[in-house]
């Protein structure tokens, strides 16, 4: 599609979306009396109009029944979570089998790497990106550290070459290949949360595997987001949040996926709760863990229903909706903002914004470099009326997001953005 710069443009291409309706299930912040253009998606989603009376639901339940309500409610508690994996399935690229929803996403991470990061004397080393989000890097270190390693020495980091932003692939497999006999874990991001970079997950676990090692990927800024096929890809596990993209509000309860190859290798270690326990002698509450043969297996507790009342308000939009539709939407979105960004950049006499994003590796994140008044015009931005987020030093990361974002929005943050640098 050839894009045009001005607003008639974008007017027509909202027009022409099937999806734009969906922005009125959504309450959009007010700034100054007016709906922000709200761009930190990838932050923490927007909250549907529908949530309050899901939670309410629950806490109606809970007035009403008490503890009766794990077996009473609408949505009887005790298997609360069951209602989750057909919808998740889709949006991550599994079979039912292969997810559940539960806890935060590194809590999840850290369960995971219980079982999938088993060190020895000749393969301990885990090979990651460079500037991973903290919360993992903190993770890899205290993971590796539990069993005795120099995080110095086990952790190997994938930078991007000298003068670009983004990692080769083919430079992530070679540090696969290069370090082959020593490695226990590849473990990445599905999208970078700094450069927006998308990673090419098939090949990537294509290459650990080759090697023997396992394979994972932390998803927050991924599942719902990019296309995801972690079945047909054959990776081990992976984990997410559900407070960005899926829009299940601040410390949403999170996800995991595990292969269903790995169910019953009773070898696998995990840490072990109640909730993995086999369904038919749970309550019998006797010693010898005996887990779900399903990702299931590897739950801890019962489920935290009000944060969950809250995922499943937001994942009905995406039943109907249809994951396929919105990433199609959101590249389309990214790429508009492309291109209003290096319009820009032609009409200034010094060029004021580097995309760090790679165009053909992206979601709906674009990260603008800025080349000057970086904070300066982040402030501004607010003051216009448009929320954006700040990494320091100098990084503006914009998510026009599909369910509720328009074509019209992003033409408009230009023209902001312009009238802000001239």
């Amino acid at each position: 599609m050839t894009f045009e710069n001005n607003l008639d443009f974008a007017n027509q291409l909202d027009e022409q979306d099937s999806l734009n309706h969906f922005r009125e299930q959504f309450y959009i912040p007010v700034i100054n009396g007016n709906e922000c253009i709200y761009f930190t998606g990838n932050s923490l989603g927007l909250q549907p109009k529908t949530t309050q009376d899901y939670v309410v639901n629950e806490l109606e339940d809970w007035a009403n029944f008490g503890v009766e309500g794990h077996f009473h409610a609408t949505n009887p508690w005790f298997s609360y979570h069951e209602i989750f994996p057909q919808q998740v399935a889709k949006i991550v690229g599994a079979l039912p089998e292969e997810v559940v929803v539960m806890n935060q996403l590194t809590v999840n991470l850290h369960l995971l790497m219980t079982t999938f990061y088993r060190p020895t004397k000749e393969r301990f080393k885990i090979i990651c990106e460079a500037k991973a989000f903290p919360s993992d890097q903190y993770a890899f270190e205290s993971q590796v550290k539990l069993h005795g390693f120099n995080p110095d020495e086990a952790i190997i980091e994938v930078k991007p070459r000298e003068g670009e932003y983004s990692i080769r692939t083919e430079d992530i497999i070679g540090t696969i290949e290069k370090h082959s006999s020593s490695i226990a874990l590849v473990l990445f991001s599905g999208v970078n949360y700094y450069t927006g970079q998308v990673f090419n997950m098939p090949s990537i676990t294509k290459a650990a595997h080759n090697i023997g090692a396992y394979c994972g990927f932390d998803l927050a800024h991924a599942a719902g987001n990019i296309e995801l096929h972690l079945h047909d890809w054959d990776v081990d596990f992976a984990c997410w949040c559900s407070y960005k993209y899926l829009n299940s509000g601040p410390g949403g309860v999170a996800g995991a996926y595990i292969h269903q190859k790995h169910f019953t290798n009773k070898s696998l270690q995990r840490l072990a709760g109640w909730w993995g326990q086999n369904k038919t002698n749970r309550f019998k509450m006797e010693k010898g863990f005996d887990p779900i043969e399903t990702a299931e297996g590897w739950q801890l507790s019962n489920a935290p229903i009000l944060s969950m009342a809250a995922h499943k308000a937001s994942l009905d939009i995406f039943e109907d909706a249809g994951i396929e539709n919105l990433v199609a939407k959101g590249k389309q979105l990214s790429d508009y903002l492309f291109f209003i960004i290096e319009e820009l950049n032609s009409t200034l006499t010094k060029k004021a914004i580097e995309i760090i994003t790679p165009k053909n590796e992206k979601g709906c994140q674009v990260s603008m470099l800025m080349l000057q008044k970086g904070k300066e015009v982040f402030e501004a931005l607010k003051q216009n009326g448009v929320l954006a987020d700040w990494r320091d030093p100098n990084v503006i990361r914009i998510a026009p997001v599909p369910l509720y974002n328009t074509f019209k929005e992003i033409y408009h943050f230009g023209e902001i953005v312009k009238k802000i640098l001239s």
